[in-house]
């Protein structure tokens, strides 16, 4: 996962819990466009987003504890708030795909579109966005975002644990395995 966050610090030149932070607190809804695989990481920024928008050849779901990692806090907790508690944990202990028809129906999703009118479907949305009120708007964010951002000090709680939790040779073995492409073996690591 290391190589996640150094994939996105690169792209973005931003640290992930910086960009997390600014998708929640932007004062503007953000809509997720999810064409293709959205897993791990991609999956906890859908759930971030306000809206999100997704191809009906897309799919969705993580992988964290199958190649040592977690997302606790986003990816975790804000994560049932959408789909439930019982689902989200299916999520993060299966490490199942979804696809855009079942992320639709679980709540991940608000649309589910034809892979080719995704753009426009996007576009759509932003256009209606773009005629609202940008101060409406960004209040109305902030109330949505008042109920849950207990979860931020979660995050960044778990964000430094995890890091650590990189170091470690359990954390090691998943990363390994999963480039190798072979079952990590974690039997050693049982508590």
């Amino acid at each position: 996962m290391d190589d996640f966050y150094a994939a996105v610090d690169s792209i973005v030149g931003l640290p992930i819990d910086e960009l997390q932070s600014i998708i929640r607190d932007i004062p503007k809804p953000v809509i997720a466009r999810i064409n293709g695989f959205a897993i791990g990481g991609g999956n906890v920024f859908a759930t971030l987003c306000d809206l999100s928008i997704m191809s009906d050849t897309a799919k969705l779901g993580q992988v964290g504890p199958k190649v040592g990692s977690v997302d606790a806090g986003w990816g975790t907790a804000f994560l049932a708030r959408h789909v439930g508690d019982k689902k989200a944990r299916e999520i993060w202990y299966l490490n199942l795909q979804y696809t855009a028809q079942e992320a639709l129906e679980m709540g991940l999703v608000n649309k589910v579109v034809p892979h080719d009118e995704l753009d426009a479907a996007v576009d759509e949305w932003t256009q209606i966005i773009g005629e609202r009120s940008p101060t409406a708007l960004a209040l109305a964010k902030r109330s949505f975002n008042a109920d849950s951002d207990n979860i931020r000090g979660i995050s960044m709680l778990a964000l430094n644990s995890v890091k650590l939790y990189y170091d470690t040779d359990e954390s090691k073995e998943g990363m390994k395995a999963f480039n190798e492409r072979r079952t990590p073996d974690f039997h050693a690591y049982v508590k």
